[in-house]
């Protein structure tokens, strides 16, 4: 599979599980929709970008879903703060938003790369 594909899919697996552990935040509304709301937008930007219509468009597109990323582990580490029942699952969670965010500053960094040398 490829690097894309696999971040395609590991996204959507991540926002899958995100919506399962939503269902089970008892109250919090805030925080459940912040969560609710970066976590999947990371999936989202990274769908987006394989529309893109140019590769510094596709690196804004990965771009984004990085920081929705960065945004969605904050949110998960304050979950498991004041939800510790849902520790566990935010913990796991957290791990694969960070799976999640190292592929992404991989293919960011391949692309600049490739399209540094294509410009020159």
């Amino acid at each position: 599979m490829q690097k894309e594909g696999k971040l395609q899919q590991c996204s959507i697996d991540f926002s899958i599980k995100l919506i399962e552990l939503h269902e089970r935040i008892n109250g919090k509304s805030f925080l459940k929709n912040q969560l609710a709301r970066s976590g999947t937008s990371i999936g989202a930007n990274i769908h987006e970008a394989g529309y893109a219509e140019s590769p510094e468009d596709f690196i804004h597109k990965l771009s984004v879903a990085l920081k929705e990323c960065n945004e969605t582990e904050y949110w998960l580490t304050i979950l498991a703060s004041a939800c510790t029942q849902l520790a566990p699952e935010s913990v796991s969670l957290k791990r694969d938003a960070g799976s999640i965010r190292r592929m992404l500053i991989s293919s960011i960094t391949t692309v600049k790369q490739r399209h540094a040398v294509k410009k020159h």
